[in-house]
């Protein structure tokens, strides 16, 4: 009788209260995180965002949610309509710091990537509810990262979902260990919805040799570190609440990206003012336009966003 293998929940990591007043990890759970993403490339920490800043941004988001799905072909869905690519709102009315700049966060990824990561990407996805007579679909299971790319860590991605997530409201599924590659290109074509698919016999051979994936659960107030590289795929949100995690990819700053950040210029004061108190530590190129401007695009540029390196460019 075949032995059903029970997926490995991530490392998870609970701050005490003074590491959350002084806004640190001790040194002890310091080395935990990095270990951890070390090994499996993905560590949970828990109970380190206030839940009202993320209720406060999750009904702004929500209603953005639901204005893009109403575009039907042309939202900007990933894989399958169930799964929006979908920016937070990038003006100060929406910029908790500790959401886009967790201190926590910022001193896991600055321990591995080095002093001052690079912050170039942030963006989010919506899991949205099924509508009646449409089965969402999970996501294939892929590899973000599609131009060649060093064998030591040089990417590494905050998930911060706005509410408790779990494999019934489409936790995303996570491949444990399947960071330690070097492959090139895996899998699908450039410019697709439906890019990295990892063939079915590498996902054999990857149970076999690791076990099954997890969908990892996390309380409301918590974030998840992952490397750039890891095996993931969206699942289906069989609930009726819109599911949704933003995602901020910091690189280390010795890897070539000459990416930057589109924000309203009403969220310069709130960095620099982080910057100077020594709670930033990031290097954050940022193209600044207005308030106005932003709040009339921010919504039209999710789909199709890309990733530059000197050599490349990939969507």
């Amino acid at each position: 009788m075949a032995v059903t293998q029970i997926p490995r929940q991530p490392t998870a990591i609970t701050p005490s209260a003074e590491e959350i007043k002084n806004k640190r990890l001790n040194e002890d759970n310091l080395k935990i995180a990095v270990e951890a993403l070390a090994q499996d490339g993905v560590v949970v920490v828990e109970d380190a965002i206030p839940v009202e800043d993320l209720d406060h941004l999750n009904a702004k988001m929500i209603q953005d949610s639901l204005l893009l799905q109403s575009r039907g072909e042309d939202s900007p869905f990933n894989y399958n309509k169930g799964n929006l690519q979908q920016d937070a709102p990038p003006w100060a009315e929406y910029f908790h710091p500790s959401v886009f700049c967790n201190p926590i966060a910022t001193q896991i990824t600055s321990a591995i990537l080095g002093p001052r990561p690079k912050w170039t990407f942030a963006s989010g996805n919506a899991a949205m509810p099924p509508l009646p007579g449409i089965e969402n679909e999970r996501q294939p299971v892929h590899n973000d990262v599609e131009f060649p790319h060093p064998p030591k860590c040089f990417a590494l991605v905050t998930n911060v979902p706005l509410i408790g997530m779990n494999p019934e409201n489409g936790s995303t599924e996570t491949w444990p260990g399947t960071h330690n590659r070097t492959v090139a290109k895996e899998g699908g074509q450039k410019g697709q919805r439906a890019t990295g698919h990892i063939p079915q016999e590498q996902l054999d051979e990857q149970v076999a040799k690791a076990g099954p994936p997890c969908q990892p659960t996390l309380r409301k107030g918590s974030f998840a570190i992952r490397d750039f590289t890891i095996w993931h795929a969206g699942m289906p949100n069989k609930t009726q609440d819109i599911r949704i995690m933003l995602a901020q990819i910091h690189f280390a700053s010795w890897f070539p990206n000459p990416t930057r950040l589109e924000l309203a210029d009403d969220i310069k004061p709130i960095l620099e003012e982080l910057d100077a108190k020594g709670e930033l530590n990031l290097e954050v190129p940022v193209n600044w336009v207005s308030k106005e401007q932003i709040q009339a695009t921010y919504l039209d540029r999710a789909l199709g966003k890309k990733y530059k390196t000197n050599k490349t460019e990939e969507e």
